[in-house]
């Protein structure tokens, strides 16, 4: 299965930016087509490492959980969540923040196994992460904008 690697560059210090990525409140703002919202496990605020978050959101027409924790966080520079109940066979999303002058580069690595076994290897090609690109991409862009205003 794939890892997805998306970078984008803000104008706007490490700090605020690695404090947006792993804000509850910005999370759902950024990703409102989806209707996601925190439903379990810290569900405002920000996320230190240990901590669980519960999502509820809407993909592909069904409404779904997924809970994540934080498995790893060093900051301003990274943390790590890992999937430990939903859809997915699996997953881990590294958030990476790099200081480059004027600005921060945002780096998001998404690394996930489909469930279904060859169905679901069927589908990450056929939609699945052409999907999870633009979920990606599209969440980081919303965040930018924060980030920036």
């Amino acid at each position: 299965m794939p890892v997805i690697e998306h970078q984008l560059w803000i104008k706007a210090p490490i700090e605020v930016c690695f404090d947006l990525a792993r804000n509850v409140d910005i999370h759902t703002q950024t990703v409102s087509k989806t209707k996601e919202r925190a439903v379990g496990g810290v569900t405002e605020g920000l996320l230190e490492a240990g901590d669980t978050v519960t999502w509820e959101a809407v993909h592909f027409g069904i409404r779904q959980r997924l809970t994540a924790q934080i498995t790893e966080m060093q900051k301003p520079y990274r943390f790590v969540d890992i999937m430990v109940k939903g859809a997915f066979r699996s997953f881990t999303h590294v958030h990476e923040f790099r200081e480059e002058t004027g600005g921060t580069v945002m780096i998001d690595r998404f690394d996930y196994r489909a469930p279904f076994g060859l169905l679901g290897v069927i589908a990450d090609k056929w939609f699945l992460e052409n999907y999870m690109r633009q979920f990606i991409a599209s969440k980081a862009i919303e965040l930018k904008k924060i980030a920036e205003a």
